[in-house]
């Protein structure tokens, strides 16, 4: 996002073209670092503030954020070092239930997550833990399906913030209730496939630590960049374990001990 209140650069521009064009052709590109003045986290989020202020005139609302790269192990399967955020959008909700259409993605992968529902903004400058807990209305089970408009994944942290953190779509399970004094760090998740087969696991600690420490950080970045946490959001606190590839008719199921279950099945492709 811009900082500063500068215009656009010509390059920024080009950018979210690229993006924006391989999503509606749904036909991946390549990767936009090289037409950018450089690396910096701010150019990334510069051109994520590019595409969801287009989306936004084309009628869609923000309904929430997600944090990306919290997991050590989804860091290494991407070769980067730090998490980033995107904007969660009207039209990204899916329903447990609900058949997802696999052409409307890319290559999408899977995570497993914790999701918290504000009741209250994050807006303050000394967010901290117990500000954070304070504000969750509701723990939700969720599952993230990541997309990227750059062919075959071939990004750094630059490309990935640039492309909304690869944000796909999201499904969140049953509400849990106020997070309260619960402990996150020790729910572990088991993520199974169609068959019964686990294809990810993972625990509360290995997202920054603690899920509520990653929305400490999303409350102060977002602050940062201008853009606060506001009541009724979604936060997806990041993933729990690896993240999976997704193909054509596969289902996939996580449990969160404690928290319950949620369920995501996608449709065949279909010809043409």
């Amino acid at each position: 996002m811009i900082l500063d209140g500068a215009p656009p650069s010509a390059a920024l521009r080009q950018a979210a073209d690229q993006l924006r064009r391989s999503q509606s052709t749904r036909i991946p590109g390549p990767p936009v670092r090289h037409l950018l003045p450089d690396a910096a986290l701010s150019t990334g989020y510069a051109v994520q503030r590019l595409l969801t202020g287009a989306r936004l005139a084309d009628g869609h609302r923000v309904v929430g954020r997600k944090i990306g790269l919290t997991s050590p192990a989804v860091q290494a399967q991407l070769g980067v070092d730090q998490p980033d955020f995107g904007v969660l959008l009207d039209d990204m909700a899916r329903g447990p239930d609900e058949l997802i259409d696999i052409t409307q993605l890319l290559q999408p992968r899977i995570e497993a997550e914790i999701a918290f529902v504000l009741d209250a903004d994050l807006d303050a400058d000394d967010v901290d833990a117990a500000s954070a807990r304070a504000a969750v209305g509701d723990v939700v089970p969720a599952l993230e399906i990541v997309d990227s408009r750059i062919a075959g994944w071939d990004i750094t942290l630059v490309d990935t913030v640039a492309d909304n953190a690869s944000s796909g779509l999201y499904v969140l399970g049953a509400a849990t209730g106020r997070l309260g004094h619960r402990d996150l760090r020790g729910v572990t998740m088991t993520m199974a496939d169609g068959n019964g087969t686990t294809v990810s696991a993972g625990d509360g600690a290995a997202c920054l630590g603690d899920p509520v420490d990653a929305l400490v950080w999303l409350a102060r970045t977002a602050k940062a960049y201008g853009e606060p946490l506001r009541a009724g959001e979604v936060i997806l606190s990041g993933a729990l374990g690896p993240m999976v590839p997704v193909a054509p008719g596969s289902s996939f199921t996580a449990d969160l001990t404690g928290l319950g279950t949620v369920r995501a099945r996608f449709s065949e492709r279909t010809a043409g």
